[in-house]
């Protein structure tokens, strides 16, 4: 059972959001928060296996939520939620270890999806928000790419062509069918890099392809 705090100063959103997901047989919505205070203070009593937490909230934002989070509640996967209203808070929250992000009108089984890939260490995000995303902070992220570049050229051919997939948008099901390999293997090269990069998560890892220019896979 995956245990679930839901964080968002919406409370129309917020209930019916745990409403669906407490009626879903392996997960379990132990909590509920209208702002980032009230998020961590749920996390510390109920030490849940993934926050759903909003990224614009009164008292205290996701953002800063999220900072306290990492640092008192290292096990518990933080998925931010986002309406892409306010962009400038995203890619602070991926770089601050966010373990991904979900769009408030993704579906019931994305958002299902994406707690239980959290919960599991990935990195749970929809791939047209992520194609939307880098579009949107473009150059912001590294402008001259190089240090980025530095690091991809590390990684092994075959690792650069999973994290070109990742940056994509991909699953790692869809990366295994594009490149022809198991599923395993597609995790053994994406652990492979992720550790070579020096991130913390596959949304990161995105980030850093991104960064370096890597090219995307061709349909």
């Amino acid at each position: 059972m995956t245990r679930v705090v839901v964080v968002d100063d919406e409370e129309l959103f917020r209930s019916g959001l745990a409403e669906l997901l407490g009626a879903t047989p392996d997960l379990d919505v132990v909590g509920q928060a209208a702002d980032g205070r009230e998020a961590i203070a749920q996390v510390q009593a109920h030490h849940p296996d993934v926050v759903l937490l909003d990224v614009q909230m009164p008292v205290m934002n996701g953002l800063e939520a999220l900072g306290e989070l990492r640092r008192t509640a290292p096990t518990t996967a933080v998925v931010m939620l986002t309406s892409f209203q306010y962009d400038e808070y995203i890619v602070p929250a991926l770089r601050a270890g966010a373990a991904g992000y979900l769009l408030k009108d993704s579906s019931a089984d994305e958002l299902r999806r994406g707690i239980r890939a959290a919960a599991d260490g990935g990195a749970p995000m929809s791939p047209l928000a992520l194609r939307r995303l880098l579009d949107v902070v473009g150059d912001r992220l590294d402008p001259a790419g190089s240090g980025a570049a530095a690091l991809v050229a590390g990684l092994s051919e075959r690792e650069r062509e999973v994290l070109g997939c990742v940056a994509a948008g991909m699953t790692n099901g869809e990366i295994a069918r594009h490149l022809y390999m198991a599923e395993t293997t597609v995790k053994t090269h994406l652990a492979h890099s992720m550790t070579k990069l020096g991130v913390a998560n596959r949304t990161q890892a995105a980030i850093v392809a991104h960064d370096a220019r890597l090219p995307l896979p061709s349909a």
